[in-house]
């Protein structure tokens, strides 16, 4: 082989080695553990709402470093509300992400829809209903993670009350609920440990755990640790109580829930009709229901039906929960 073919396979393994090595690079810094770390370090602190000159300081690094979508997310102005909602679904997704689909799925759908002719306001309403459902199934999976943090409370408080009463300092209890309790309240737990390690103060890491996990029962958990310390007591006693306070605020609330099941149920089956009729309908005379969307007066009848469908639904929400909302009060207060 003579010197000039040599070379050239040196240089181009080289290259290849670089080329691989640059690419290893580049996905280390943008996806790897440390950036995941560093994504869910400041969802955390911007979840928790306080701690703000660390958050800024944190997203300013990250707004440095990301691509123009983390720049663009982290650049409106209600970040910190969309952080918190991923913070409390229990999802790693950085928010661009999120944004990012949501963009994509309501062009892709307003650009389907004006392809394959229908009008431009049927377009528009079907981008944005296709915008929206990334943020409908975040809000699902943030209530369904709550709902599971409600249920494992009273068990993480009754540890805790354990945990003080065998001599341990709270700090020591909130490790001890973060390594033994069930997923996804340990995690929670877990947080507010490592801010205490940071150097947080107690009353401000409690307050970011009740941010992070909006709800009475957890108020009530913080409230009640930081006025014993102001005023002193058993706070293991204390403890006791309110886990014995959640246990009965949460069978009231399966009571009612079960009270205002019939109603619900019948808001569901009045909200399904139409368009489950609408469906069967074009199924059995395409024809027939096509006149709907092809002429203008059917268009413009749809667009009122839409809007009169919208305010029965939110009526009929309105309806089902007022009989539950004065017994939820009557529970906080």
């Amino acid at each position: 082989m003579d010197t000039p073919m040599l070379l050239t396979l040196v240089v181009a393994f080289v290259a290849v080695v670089a080329a691989l090595e640059g690419a290893w690079m580049l996905w280390n810094d943008t996806r790897g553990p440390q950036a995941r770390r560093l994504r869910q370090r400041v969802r955390a602190i911007s979840a928790g709402g306080h701690g703000q000159a660390q958050a800024a300081l944190l997203k300013r690094r990250m707004g440095e470093e990301g691509s123009w979508l983390e720049r663009l997310a982290l650049a409106l102005p209600h970040s910190s509300s969309l952080d918190r909602w991923i913070e409390q679904a229990g999802l790693e997704l950085p928010a661009s992400r999120l944004l990012g689909t949501s963009l994509a799925a309501g062009v892709l759908v307003l650009l389907g829809t004006l392809l394959l002719g229908a009008p431009l306001r049927m377009a528009t309403a079907g981008g944005l209903g296709a915008a929206a459902l990334p943020l409908l199934w975040l809000g699902w999976r943030r209530a369904r993670r709550l709902a599971g943090l409600r249920a494992q409370l009273p068990d993480a408080v009754d540890l805790m009350a354990r945990s003080l009463r065998a001599g341990h300092a709270l700090p020591s209890a909130l490790q001890m609920v973060g390594e033994e309790s069930p997923e996804p309240l340990a995690e929670e737990f877990r947080i507010t440990h490592d801010e205490l390690n940071f150097g947080l103060g107690l009353d401000e890491a409690l307050r970011n755990l009740a941010a992070r996990v909006p709800g009475d029962d957890m108020r009530f958990l913080v409230i009640a640790v930081l006025l014993q310390r102001e005023t002193g007591g058993n706070l293991a006693h204390l403890l006791t109580n309110i886990a014995q306070l959640v246990r009965s605020r949460m069978r009231l609330l399966g009571k009612v829930r079960v009270l205002a099941a019939e109603g619900k149920f019948s808001a569901w089956i009045l909200a399904l009709m139409p368009p489950v009729v609408g469906a069967v309908l074009a199924a059995i005379n395409p024809t027939f229901m096509s006149l709907l969307w092809r002429d203008p007066i059917g268009v413009q009848l749809i667009q009122m039906c839409l809007v009169l469908y919208a305010v029965g639904v939110l009526w009929m929400t309105r309806l089902a929960a007022a009989g539950v909302n004065p017994l939820l009060d009557g529970m906080t207060t």
